[in-house]
C-alpha cells in the first residue's frame, strides 16, 4: 500500500529548515504532490512534542503513513512507529537520548535561528526517558542509514539497536549525511510514496 502521509521529524536544536529536512519536503513537493508532508518544529519538552505530534497525525491512516527522523528526531520516530505500526526511516537515530542528552541541560541556540534560544529542562531528561523504545518490533518496517562516522552518536550502537532492519551503515560520513543526496532515492523508494 502506497504511502500518503509522511511525518519527518528533526533532531535536537535543529528545525524543519534543517537541510535533509528541506530536501525531503522539496522531493516530496516535486514527485509526489499529493502526499501530505508535515515537518513540525518540535517543541523542546519530549512529552509536550510527541503530544501535539500525535495529535497532528491522529486523523492520518496508520496503514498508509511513514514516519522519518534524524538524530533525536529518530528517537521519536521509533517510539511513533511503534506506537501506529506505521514504516520508519532513521538516519543516525539517537538510542539513549536520555544518556547523551543529560549533559544538555540549560539555554541553546537553534542551529538554524542563533538569535532563537529554547531551554532544555532536567524534567526533559526522564521524558526521554519515559518514551525509550527497549527493542523494536517487525524489524522490516524499518529502514535506518547509519554513519561510522558519526561524531555525536556511536553507530555500533545504533546498529545493534535496528538488527535486521532495511538500510546501510556508512563507511565515514559524519552525524549530519552531508552526502544524504545520494541516498534520498533509496529512502524514498523504502516507503513507497505515492505518486
Amino acid at each position: 500500500m502506497k504511502t500518503t502521509h509522511l511525518l519527518y521529524l528533526h533532531g535536537f536544536r535543529s528545525s524543519p529548515q534543517s537541510t535533509k529536512a528541506r530536501m525531503v519536503q522539496q522531493r516530496v513537493a516535486q514527485q509526489h504532490p499529493r502526499v501530505t508532508l508535515w515537518c513540525p518544529q518540535l517543541a523542546p519538552s519530549p512529552r509536550q512534542a510527541m503530544a501535539e505530534v500525535m495529535q497532528g497525525i491522529a486523523g492520518w491512516p496508520r496503514e498508509r503513513m511513514a514516519v522519518m527522523g534524524s538524530s533525536l528526531g529518530g528517537y521519536y520516530a521509533t517510539w511513533i512507529a511503534e506506537q501506529t505500526g506505521c514504516r520508519a526511516v532513521l538516519l543516525n537515530p539517537a538510542v539513549h537520548a536520555a544518556r547523551d542528552l543529560a549533559g544538555q541541560v540549560g539555554t541553546h541556540p537553534s542551529w538554524h535561528e542563533p538569535q532563537q534560544t529554547f531551554e532544555f529542562k532536567a524534567t526533559y531528561v526522564d521524558e526521554l526517558r519515559a518514551l525509550a523504545v527497549p527493542a523494536i518490533t517487525r524489524p522490516e518496517r524499518y529502514y535506518a542509514l547509519i554513519a561510522q562516522g558519526d561524531e555525536v552518536l556511536d553507530w555500533r550502537e545504533m546498529s545493534a539497536h535496528y538488527p535486521g532492519t532495511h538500510g546501510r551503515v556508512l563507511a565515514g560520513s559524519d552525524h549530519a549525511i552531508t552526502e544524504f543526496a545520494l541516498y534520498l532515492d533509496e529512502v524514498l523508494g523504502f516507503l513507497d510514496l505515492a505518486p
